[in-house]
């Protein structure tokens, strides 16, 4: 690696103490650099490999490193070690592109030692992050009013979880937990321009920045918050949504042996599985299970996520046992709750302006800027 000067790693340090904005990933400087994300994109693996041009890192104690790439960062102890040197945290930035595993990011990496190996959080500015975003969730072929739809329920869900864990060590997961983030290569200019189209805008209730979720199709009918977590919020109550009927998963089926479904649910002795009533919005809100030891009944959001949330897809689904396999037909993918993707896709198809289609899914809601919303 060529020899970095005295004033190069200067810059660097100072990109990654946080006193420089990082390099914006749209050819116009964003205004917004100061709105910053941390998102937890590593928190079990034991190693990682880091590679860039002109890699630097700065310890906790504030002194900048000059990293020999690839380099390979280890935890173990208490503590993380990179080419041969242990620390406490390391954060690191690149005079070009970053690399983490072989995938690029854009601002700072913060490595640090956790309970179940390494902790990657990556800092960036909050614009930057949401184009990252646009096709890990939905395409950017998709309608750009539908993507414009999806910057800004991205951008008000990413500002309502730092809201809630500022002093947490990073405000989002990269995975389904939150939001599906996969570094700067899933960027594109579609993307990149249904972020700056909305640049700064979040829904807002009386002034506060809502509970955006949403999910990928609904099956009909979106779900209303209180039967899934069991707090009622008044924009999440539900609508009925006949536009995704095109969707990906709109109609599923699934079947699963009564073994490999007690191994999941541990029980034992499966012998039936009958769907129990159903809530306002057509889900499930209880599974009925017949074991050699009785009956036994268990949320339908509980079945759903202990068999797994990719493998019965929602909770608005028939089963029947023959066989001893179980047969599953349903409706929708995800939790329903807010806005649906594919329903929101169809709508844009349908001449609908992003911010229609966003008042249709989370009524009442009003679009505000960042700056002056709570």
């Amino acid at each position: 690696m060529p020899t970095l000067s005295f004033s190069v790693i200067a810059i660097l340090a100072m990109l990654i103490s946080g006193l420089l904005p990082a390099a914006p990933c749209m050819a116009q400087e964003q205004p917004l650099q100061h709105e910053l994300i941390r998102v937890a994109i590593s928190r079990t693996a034991d190693t990682v490999t880091l590679d860039g041009d002109g890699l630097l890192g700065l310890s906790e104690s504030g002194t900048a490193v000059v990293l020999q790439t690839p380099v390979v960062v280890r935890s173990g102890y208490g503590q993380i070690s990179a080419g041969g040197v242990s620390y406490h945290k390391l954060r690191v930035s690149a005079a070009g592109p970053l690399k983490l595993n072989n995938k690029s990011f854009r601002g700072v990496l913060e490595l640090s030692a956790a309970n179940d190996g390494l902790l990657v959080v990556n800092e960036l500015p909050l614009e930057q992050y949401l184009v990252g975003v646009i096709n890990s969730e939905i395409s950017s072929t998709w309608p750009m009013e539908s993507v414009k739809a999806q910057a800004v329920i991205a951008r008000t869900y990413a500002v309502a979880k730092r809201n809630e864990r500022r002093t947490a060590p990073y405000h989002l997961e990269a995975t389904v937990m939150d939001q599906v983030y996969d570094g700067s290569d899933q960027e594109d200019s579609r993307a990149a321009r249904g972020v700056q189209e909305t640049e700064g805008q979040v829904l807002t209730y009386h002034g506060t920045v809502i509970q955006a979720f949403y999910h990928a199709t609904c099956g009909g009918k979106t779900e209303d918050s209180a039967h899934v977590w069991g707090v009622s919020l008044p924009y999440l109550k539900g609508v009925d949504c006949q536009y995704c009927a095109a969707g990906n998963s709109n109609v599923w089926e699934q079947s699963l042996s009564l073994s490999k479904l007690e191994a999941a649910l541990k029980v034992s002795g499966l012998t039936d599985i009958r769907p129990g009533p159903r809530n306002s919005r057509g889900r499930l809100k209880n599974v009925l299970l017949t074991t050699s030891r009785g009956s036994l009944t268990m949320p339908a959001t509980k079945f759903r996520m202990t068999v797994g949330s990719t493998v019965i897809k929602s909770t608005n689904f028939m089963v029947r046992v023959e066989g001893g396999t179980a047969f599953f037909s349903g409706a929708g993918y995800g939790h329903g709750v807010g806005l649906c993707q594919w329903g929101a896709k169809q709508r844009a198809l349908d001449g609908f302006s992003y911010s229609e289609i966003l008042s249709y899914y989370y009524p009442g809601t009003e679009l505000r800027n960042i700056s002056v919303a709570r």
